[in-house]
């Protein structure tokens, strides 16, 4: 018998509506090969945390479609459980969980392995910042949620690109637990960033160009990306994640992409230390 006093949501996968595209000049649906996307970053948004952020990135130029959106709590330091071994470090735990309705292709409660491949990556990245020795005896546990993938990841998964869509999570992961460690007065050595850059064909299949920021809907193809980890003041890189083939006919391919890559994390940097500030000198 089904119940009257509840109205269930729908079956299947649903999407707002979409508004064509031609409306918006061709120079406002393209961006420069090294222009990043505006970002939104405010920490202190879960009082109940120890620290926490929320990052929010534009969708991209001339597009109706939202763009992602991911929110990070820090928990601890606290003590560990009189069952665990002794440990002279802060114990670090890093879990990075989609929402169930983040993307088009509704998501499990478990976490699956694309997921724990994010939280490896993460642990990684932000243990190379971390002023472990300071905490002895204690832990910390680093909860990011995609609470909205980027509208246009329908499009990488009917292409076949998810993989590509993974590396702007991941640099999403880090810059938003970054702000979230600091906002919980965690020992840094400096706030990690994250940076990506992709190599894509030129125009008229001509030479392969380096772009910042990679969305897959806006280019035909991706040869290769780089995400990497970070630490501007330091000039160190604490996790750095390659994919991709590169031509073997130019062998500076591969410090370039790097280097775009770094590039990216520099301004995303900025970013983090504008709302730090802003934080601080707040009421």
């Amino acid at each position: 018998m089904a119940d009257r006093r509840r109205i269930n949501g729908p079956a299947g996968a649903t999407l707002p509506p979409l508004y064509d595209e031609d409306e918006f000049p061709a120079q406002h649906r393209l961006r420069a090969a090294n222009g990043v996307r505006p970002l939104y970053l405010k920490t202190g948004v879960t009082p109940s945390a120890s620290g926490s952020a929320y990052l929010e990135m534009d969708a991209r130029d001339g597009s109706t479609k939202s763009g992602m959106k991911l929110t990070c709590t820090v928990h601890g330091p606290r003590s560990l459980p009189r069952s665990a071994p002794f440990s002279p470090h802060m114990v670090l735990s890093t879990h990075v969980k989609y929402a169930p309705f983040a993307t088009r292709q509704r998501r499990g409660y478990l976490r699956d392995s694309t997921e724990r491949d994010l939280s490896s990556h993460l642990e990684t990245a932000l243990r190379g910042a971390l002023i472990a020795d300071r905490w002895p005896k204690s832990g910390v546990d680093v909860i990011v949620t995609v609470i909205e993938g980027e509208q246009v990841r329908y499009t990488a998964l009917d292409r076949g690109e998810e993989d590509w869509d993974m590396m702007s999570v991941l640099s999403g992961c880090i810059t938003v637990a970054a702000a979230a460690l600091a906002d919980a007065g965690i020992d840094c050595v400096d706030a990690v960033a994250g940076g990506v850059a992709a190599l894509v064909p030129g125009v008229d299949d001509e030479k392969p160009v380096v772009v910042l920021d990679p969305v897959p809907s806006e280019h035909r193809n991706i040869l290769a990306a780089c995400c990497v980890a970070y630490l501007p003041m330091r000039d160190e890189i604490t996790n750095m994640w390659l994919k991709g083939h590169l031509p073997t006919s130019d062998g500076n391919l591969h410090r370039e992409l790097i280097s775009r890559a770094i590039h990216a994390g520099k301004g995303t940097h900025r970013a983090i230390s504008a709302s730090l500030s802003e934080a601080l000198s707040g009421p």
